[in-house]
């Protein structure tokens, strides 16, 4: 039996194929930046394969349907958040505008606190404190500098990613033909299929992601609409993005909706934090285990112990994929280990 086996698999060409894919393997390790990209560009060529599609179904070469499939997303996200964007932009002007009196209301607000008047902590001198706080906060805009060009090497990632995504598309057959070409030939039927079941469950990551940002981003916009909190817009697009983030992001974010909305009072501070606790029930409960289940059939202990992986070794980027990456592995596991045993 083990001798079958060993005349099977352990070919001069499989061995080959190993060695390769470990030093591949080593290589994508200390290239995480260009590994992450590349992976990104490749999940959200897969969310826009159906598209792609149907217009080849109507008679469209692939390389057209791509280029407008592409096309037209690019120019809905534009569409859909330049006027977000701008109304948020509008308020956080506004904010910094008024920026001087939170610092002021701050202040007398610590100086009335009874605890305060009482104790030493009254002779500190608060005005010194913030002055240093501001010298401290000149000193962070004085390295904004540092922020264009990060913004800049950024808007590059951006440009080459969209370019990676439309060879992805329209060279789907040749890339993954290629890819093939690197496997023994007894395994690139089994390959294929894999890489199919890659493609088919990372390809509604997109979707499920930006489905559960929605609907948190959409409730807290609401919410503080109707507590007729200030910056509501700004502040419910500052919890869908960060809503990104699993665990961090939403803690987060509501901080930032409390400390915007202090001066409301406690009655509205625990209206704002019953909101954000209906959005979260909402989308843990409802959207969340749907469109994740729908399109990754993922449990959540798999997801947060990849999220605690990628936001070791890949940062922010590998944390806001890690459900990808998570899907992909579970793939591999289970058609390269789990099916065989069976």
């Amino acid at each position: 039996m083990f001798e079958n086996i060993f005349q099977k698999y352990l070919t001069s060409k499989n061995i080959i194929f190993f060695i390769v894919a470990i030093l591949f393997m080593i290589f994508v390790c200390k290239i995480p930046d260009i590994a992450i990209m590349f992976f990104a560009s490749f999940v959200l060529a897969c969310s826009l394969e159906p598209l792609v599609k149907k217009l080849m179904e109507k008679n469209f070469k692939r390389s057209t349907a791509s280029a407008i499939v592409l096309a037209a997303t690019l120019f809905l996200i534009f569409i859909f958040f330049v006027p977000l964007i701008v109304l948020a932009g509008h308020e956080i002007f506004n904010f910094a505008d008024s920026f001087p009196q939170y610092m002021d209301t701050i202040k007398d607000y610590i100086y009335d606190l009874p605890f305060v008047n009482k104790s030493n902590l009254a002779e500190l001198d608060i005005n010194g404190v913030i002055s240093s706080a501001t010298g401290v906060t000149t000193h962070v805009i004085s390295e904004t500098i540092n922020v264009g060009k990060n913004l800049g090497s950024a808007f590059i990632y951006l440009v080459v990613s969209i370019i990676i995504i439309y060879y992805f598309m329209a060279d789907k057959d040749t890339v993954r033909n290629t890819v093939l070409k690197l496997f023994p030939s007894n395994m690139r039927k089994k390959t294929n299929d894999i890489i199919d079941s890659i493609s088919q469950k990372i390809g509604g990551y997109v979707v499920a992601q930006i489905t559960t940002m929605a609907s948190v981003g959409i409730i807290m916009t609401l919410g503080l609409c109707i507590l007729k909190v200030e910056y509501a817009l700004l502040l419910g697009l500052i919890t869908c993005i960060l809503d990104i983030i699993p665990v961090f992001g939403p803690a987060i974010a509501l901080l930032i909706c409390l400390i915007v909305s202090y001066k409301a009072g406690f009655g509205i501070l625990s209206l704002i934090c019953l909101v954000f606790a209906i959005a979260q029930i909402v989308e843990n409960n409802f959207v969340r285990p749907y469109v994740f289940g729908k399109f990754l059939d993922l449990h959540p202990l798999i997801i947060y112990l990849f999220l605690f992986l990628t936001a070791k070794h890949l940062g922010l980027i590998g944390v806001v994929f890690a459900p990808a990456i998570a899907a992909t592995v579970v793939v591999l596991v289970e058609e390269v280990y789990m099916k065989n045993i069976e």
